[in-house]
């Protein structure tokens, strides 16, 4: 699996009656690979997945992946905890079923760069699918150095990093510096700028309101297009900030709703649906990037 381009991690629609609304799913994420996503991930932090059972999980991924193999796309699950073990267990029931995994440095633990290296050369030892890391350490309390990521992503069976540090740090100019492939953005705002330094992509939420301006935007990076890619990617950069007013996934789903692409905008408690104020804003931006 070659990472680049711009994957979508899927929101998870919810019906009136509060259960997952499988029929929306499967059209969002057709509609979303149409438009020009390279991929799809589900039960990322957007799916919220820990609030989720475990039949609504398998639904979620049973809806899913028959779309992306229609659109030969690749599908990526998330897994992750602080656990090896018990994410090995995750890992093994995606043989046959997806293309990578998208799995968190352990979060909370802070086993330090050597305890990060042994749990994904671990993973990596039993996992029937590659592995994307997923570097977030404003949420796992974790910070890595360039050479400590550089060390991860050498392993057998990783093949990239979602990074999420929050902005453009040391250690991603550092990474991307040593030519370092398989690194994908992780925070919205900053796609264009990490781009613009040598990253292959993103995993993007803010890509479910304007996936085909996304998809234009990594196409102009890589074609190394910058008078192209740098209006766009303020503009871009502007509908992310207005998606993530309030807590992921709710400006999303709020502006999903409201477009009539999913049956209603609701999260799940400790969540809380988005505000008006925030959906207008989220909806003036994205009408600002079609322009």
């Amino acid at each position: 699996m070659d990472l680049h381009g711009i994957h979508v991690p899927l929101v998870t629609p919810f019906a009136a009656d509060g259960s997952v609304a499988a029929d929306a799913l499967a059209r969002l994420a057709g509609d979303l690979l149409t438009a020009g996503a390279a991929g799809l991930v589900v039960l990322g932090t957007t799916g919220e997945p820990g609030s989720l059972d475990d039949a609504e999980k398998r639904l979620v991924l049973d809806t899913v992946a028959p779309v992306c193999r229609a659109h030969g796309a690749p599908l990526t699950v998330g897994v992750g905890g602080g656990d090896t073990g018990r994410t090995a267990d995750a890992l093994a029931a995606l043989d046959g079923v997806a293309d990578a995994a998208l799995a968190t440095v352990p979060a909370f633990v802070r086993p330090g760069p050597a305890g990060v290296l042994a749990h994904f050369r671990h993973l990596a030892a039993h996992s029937p699918v590659p592995l994307i890391v997923y570097h977030i350490p404003y949420r796992t309390g974790q910070q890595l150095d360039a050479g400590t990521l550089a060390e991860v992503l050498r392993l057998p069976g990783v093949i990239g990093v979602k990074y999420a540090a929050g902005g453009i740090d040391d250690t991603a100019v550092d990474l991307l510096g040593q030519g370092q492939r398989g690194v994908m953005a992780g925070d919205d705002t900053h796609l264009s700028a990490l781009m613009a330094i040598g990253a292959d992509g993103g995993i993007l939420a803010s890509a479910h309101l304007a996936t085909g301006q996304y998809a234009d935007l990594a196409d102009a990076w890589r074609k190394g297009d910058a008078d192209r890619a740098r209006g766009l990617g303020h503009r871009l950069a502007a509908l992310a900030r207005a998606a993530f007013a309030e807590p992921n996934p709710a400006v999303v789903k709020g502006v999903l709703h409201a477009q009539g692409r999913i049956p209603t905008p609701d999260v799940r408690l400790p969540l809380l649906s988005a505000t008006p104020a925030a959906v207008a804003t989220a909806l003036d931006r994205l009408a600002e990037v079609a322009e």
